[in-house]
């Protein structure tokens, strides 16, 4: 197939164009700035604007077989919600719509469970109602509804692949952030968290977004995708200590205190995410497409720990 990805010098796009090329796929790179780093050779590359609701995709869209849309406007610090919708919202919508005219077939967008909330009691599951809580998943999901209306009476199929947390070599946030405490290996207030949370390793996603682009069945559907087993968050450190060749010096401490704590550093989101539930079941994917993930957790962690510190 020749395939346009948007946002192929981010995180996930650096990893995906590779493994497109692989599995015999022509790829094209909508950029902003023509010969930027990252876009691996052969890939050919489409200069436009920022995205938002007035850019032209003619030229990037043309002799193009299916889109994989991975840029968004994420974790900006002080972004307003105008402005992620701008990009998230409507900007999913111009894109969407100039590739249902363009007589495109498949249209795959990668979201978020963000679109779900910040947390969960049990374990989303697609046809749970979305809640979303700040204005970057209420973007995402602002995206995801644009896609059912450009599909509506034509011949788009659209995929819609919706992400816990995604670590891998490359990685940034609070997942670089933790492998940086990690590595420094200080005492670590979380041995008493008992927490769950869903993650993916980019490998993992990156399979099954390739799996999304060609399989019938997963037309107009609507996944979450995870590893093949949650963690908490002391599991985690543990985990990560030990790819990194560092000992996990975690310690018990009342939840309160570590809310207070990050009350009073201004890191009460960090904290929170910590030590929340945030789980999604991946059944659907596993029983429609047959997919499973390809590495499991350790590997991905010893993956990811080798490109921080190798």
């Amino acid at each position: 197939m020749r395939v346009l990805v948007t946002g192929a010098t981010g995180f996930v796009g650096r990893a995906l164009c590779p493994a497109l090329k692989q599995a015999g796929h022509a790829v094209s790179a909508a950029v902003r700035n023509p010969n930027a780093p990252g876009i691996p050779e052969g890939v050919t590359e489409h200069a436009i604007r920022d995205i938002g609701p007035e850019t032209d995709w003619a030229d990037a869209l043309s002799d193009t077989d299916a889109v994989i849309h991975l840029a968004a406007r994420a974790h900006v610090m002080n972004e307003t919600a105008a402005e992620f919708n701008r990009v998230n919202g409507e900007g999913t919508a111009r894109l969407a719509s100039a590739t249902a005219t363009a007589g495109i077939r498949r249209f795959v967008y990668l979201s978020t469970v963000k679109v779900m909330g910040e947390r969960s009691d049990a374990p989303f599951q697609e046809a749970d109602t979305p809640r979303p809580e700040d204005a970057y998943g209420k973007s995402k999901l602002a995206g995801e509804q644009a896609l059912t209306v450009a599909a509506a009476g034509t011949g788009l199929e659209t995929v819609i692949l919706r992400t816990p947390l995604v670590y891998g070599p490359g990685a940034k946030g609070n997942l670089l952030s933790l492998l940086k405490l990690c590595q420094a290996a200080p005492p670590l207030p979380f041995a008493a968290v008992n927490n769950q949370r869903s993650i993916i390793y980019l490998g993992n996603l990156i399979d099954a977004i390739c799996l999304c682009l060609t399989a019938d069945k997963a037309a107009g559907e609507t996944y979450f995708v995870r590893d093949d087993e949650d963690i908490s968050t002391p599991a985690l450190i543990r985990h990560m200590a030990a790819a990194l060749g560092r000992p996990a010096r975690l310690f018990p401490a009342p939840e309160g205190i570590l809310r207070l704590a990050g009350a009073i550093t201004g890191k009460s989101q960090a904290i929170s995410t910590l030590l929340s539930d945030l789980q999604v079941k991946n059944e659907k994917i596993l029983g429609q497409l047959g997919w499973t993930p390809p590495f499991n957790v350790v590997q991905g962690l010893k993956e990811t720990a080798a490109w921080f510190s190798p």
